[in-house]
């Protein structure tokens, strides 16, 4: 039952939330409703045995041969928590910041993190769509409700983009539907699918490609990413950066490598490519910037253009990285965006060049940054190290690429280049001359060094001892391996 409640403490405090008026009340409802989820979430990953409390079925679109089915496995059960653990995080860090028609706005919040956690769980392919939809609506909303000065035509452009890839999946899972010989939406039923072959695994391939790689996004799908980023209310970024991104790479590790394995491998190395193209784009963009919110942005482009990379060599290592570093670049995202609110709250502007000094007045400001800054670039006893550790060895040991050495030696350079441009944000807002925007400032206050001591706890914690999170993400990176695996060689002995 906890998979199911996962789903349900949030779409029902989402629901409830509309209801409450006073802004304080409803606050205090979606922190609650978000403490239960984090609770059960906590119990959910720590349970391996009881069948019962992990996975959920019943009949729900019979005609269509399509159960309300969920479960917790490996890398639900990592997302899940993530989300879990960011949703309480973003409330509290942004207590303060006050809101038009407060309710409806955390109505929406709670109900994105419930489609989120169904996304995660989701057994069945049209429940999958299903919660794919219920997390993205609610944000179109929120983004043009809530957002900057240009927010229309920033939403219509995000609208357009994951209305696209939502028709493609549409448009595949139904494809995918009909080649399955019991009729059925079942995962089960698509895994068996893995050995259809010629265009029929090629089509399927690419029409889920498209939905995926906007989600991530992959170069060149991402131009909607920095714009919304820029334009959106700071707790809805933390929930597009730290957790949205993170149904694309969810979708082609559960949907993709699974179910048409055999084009996977055959499209690799372009999509590789495409990937490798984006982090080392994205990267010198960032050194660009003079807005922290674009600037972390197109970070973060980067970092899933890593995770893609990883994912198309197939190999365990890479596999179990990718789970890793989705995990603790959601953490460590959310950390970043937590700061920007901050320094936005107070002093008016997210622009570099207008900022400096912050660390005299705001010294804990200026510690927990400079922690979640270089968490952000894996340095070494960082939870992101041991993730991207994996990532490039993963990558450099593919078999499956003969590009398997150049992949590798592209994508590191964005380690140096991510340096360049995080220690330069760090040096520009919190070092140099006091100017008349700085010159009042003050530190952050108990609530907000709460949540950024938090992250800090997991940044050190999972850097130094990352062994809980690969005890829970090493069986289902293995069983996708070893599947893909079985298939590509039966396929190429032929």
């Amino acid at each position: 039952m906890i998979v199911l409640l996962l789903f349900l403490i949030p779409l029902l405090g989402g629901i409830a939330s509309f209801f409450i008026k006073e802004d304080k009340a409803v606050r205090s409802w979606a922190l609650l409703a978000s403490f239960v989820t984090l609770a059960l979430a906590i119990v959910g990953s720590i349970s391996s045995t009881n069948a019962a409390l992990l996975q959920y079925s019943t009949p729900w679109m019979g005609t269509l041969n399509s159960n309300f089915a969920l479960r917790l496995d490996g890398m639900g059960k990592i997302l899940c928590l993530l989300t879990a653990i960011a949703y309480p995080i973003i409330l509290i860090s942004t207590w303060k910041t006050s809101y038009r028609k407060p309710n409806n706005f955390f109505g929406l919040m709670l109900l994105t993190q419930a489609g989120l956690m169904g996304v995660f769980t989701s057994m069945d392919a049209l429940v999958f769509y299903f919660f794919w939809e219920l997390a993205l609506i609610p944000v179109y909303f929120l983004c043009s409700g809530w957002g900057g000065e240009k927010r229309i035509q920033v939403t219509f452009k995000f609208f357009i983009y994951t209305f696209t890839g939502s028709v493609l999946m549409l448009i595949a899972l139904l494809y995918l539907y009909f080649l399955t010989p019991d009729r059925s939406f079942s995962i089960e039923s698509f895994y068996r699918l893995a050995e259809i072959k010629g265009w029929n695994q090629t089509l399927a391939f690419w029409l889920l490609f498209g939905a995926f790689a906007v989600k991530m996004p992959i170069f060149p799908f991402h131009t909607w990413q920095p714009d919304t980023y820029e334009q959106s209310p700071t707790a809805v970024t933390m929930v597009l950066s730290g957790l949205m991104v993170k149904m694309g790479v969810y979708g082609f590790i559960r949907w993709v490598l699974p179910v048409v394995p055999n084009a996977a491998y055959s499209w690799g190395d372009v999509v590789s490519t495409m990937a490798v193209i984006g982090i080392i784009y994205a990267s010198i963009l960032a050194i660009q910037q003079n807005d922290l919110k674009r600037l972390i942005a197109y970070s973060s482009i980067a970092h899933v253009g890593i995770m893609g990379l990883a994912i198309f060599s197939e190999t365990h290592l890479a596999l179990q990285g990718v789970m890793m570093q989705m995990f603790n670049h959601g953490i460590n995202i959310i950390g970043l965006w937590i700061v920007v609110e901050l320094i936005e709250r107070q002093f008016g502007t997210r622009k570099l060049s207008e900022l400096g000094g912050i660390a005299a007045k705001a010294p804990a400001l200026a510690i927990l940054l400079v922690v979640m800054a270089l968490a952000n670039i894996s340095l070494p006893l960082t939870n992101a190290f041991v993730g991207e550790f994996m990532m490039f060895a993963g990558i450099f040991g593919s078999t499956l690429t003969k590009y398997n050495v150049v992949f590798t030696v592209l994508a590191l350079l964005s380690i140096i280049l991510a340096a360049v441009y995080t220690l330069t944000m760090i040096q520009k807002v919190f070092f140099g001359p006091v100017n008349e925007r700085t010159a009042n400032a003050v530190d952050i206050n108990f609530g907000e060094k709460l949540a950024l001591s938090i992250l800090v706890i997991m940044v050190f914690a999972f850097g130094v001892y990352p062994q809980p999170l690969l005890n829970i993400t090493d069986g289902y990176a293995q069983s996708i391996i070893t599947n893909s695996t079985k298939v590509l060689s039966q396929t190429l002995t032929k």
